[in-house]
């Protein structure tokens, strides 16, 4: 089944980049040099997000974290989902798949921009089964801007990854076998592509049962602070 669930999500891998593209990225955000030390401590951090990120369940409550430790916003700032408006992507047969439900079992969807203050640290696509869900939380999501992870947090969920990839690797291939004189070493920034990573979940209830499919994109701006001094 996992073969045939990467597959379908194919598509949707090449159409999240073309989304990520299009991202309002904040472009007052610090720069990073283009140095060996700075590559690193990137990657560094990156790996640290992305073991965060598959240790717990919910997103939501890593990037909040996320945020407050880097200083990516005002103290007491909460990620906030910015649902786009307009924007439909039918279960097929992939998604179905994912969440084990049949051809007539309405799958609802939802994408949302959760961003830390004026930074968009995230893009999730959000397939989710309504039936499994309270009529509370079917209305909060349909309403309201509230994320996903808060509002079904009740369910004591849990995550189950199909798919994780770090997008972007600041050292080059075959790095440690070169000299360090032969590393990036410049006063140019460093350039950060928009997507750093991807993850693609299934979240379950506490009896086992999925709910929802998620494809979380995540942007430079989980980057958007200074880097650290390693003078």
């Amino acid at each position: 089944m996992r073969c045939t669930i990467l597959a379908a999500f194919l598509t949707w891998m090449l159409s999240a980049g073309a989304t990520g593209a299009a991202f309002e990225l904040n472009t007052a955000s610090p720069v990073w040099p283009d140095t060996y030390v700075s590559r690193l401590q990137a990657l560094a951090l990156i790996q640290s997000l992305s073991s965060e990120l598959l240790a717990n369940p919910s997103a939501t409550l890593v990037l909040d974290r996320w945020c407050a430790a880097h200083n990516l916003a005002p103290p007491g700032t909460k990620i906030v989902a910015d649902r786009v408006r307009g924007a439909e992507k039918p279960a097929d047969f992939g998604v179905r798949e994912a969440l084990g439900v049949g051809s007539d079992e309405p799958v609802a969807y939802r994408r949302v921009r959760l961003t830390c203050g004026d930074k968009v640290l995230s893009e999730a696509d959000n397939w989710y089964v309504p039936s499994l869900l309270t009529d509370a939380m079917n209305r909060e999501l349909e309403t309201t801007d509230t994320s996903f992870g808060r509002v079904v947090k009740p369910l004591g969920f849990t995550r189950t990854t199909i798919d994780s990839r770090i997008l972007w690797r600041p050292l080059p291939e075959g790095w440690e076998m070169q000299p360090l004189a032969a590393q990036a070493s410049s006063a140019a920034a460093l350039m950060i592509p928009a997507l750093l990573l991807e993850n693609r979940a299934v979240l379950k209830r506490a009896d086992g049962k999925p709910f929802s499919l998620v494809v979380e994109s995540y942007t430079r701006e989980i980057l958007a602070f200074p880097p650290p001094d390693h003078r």
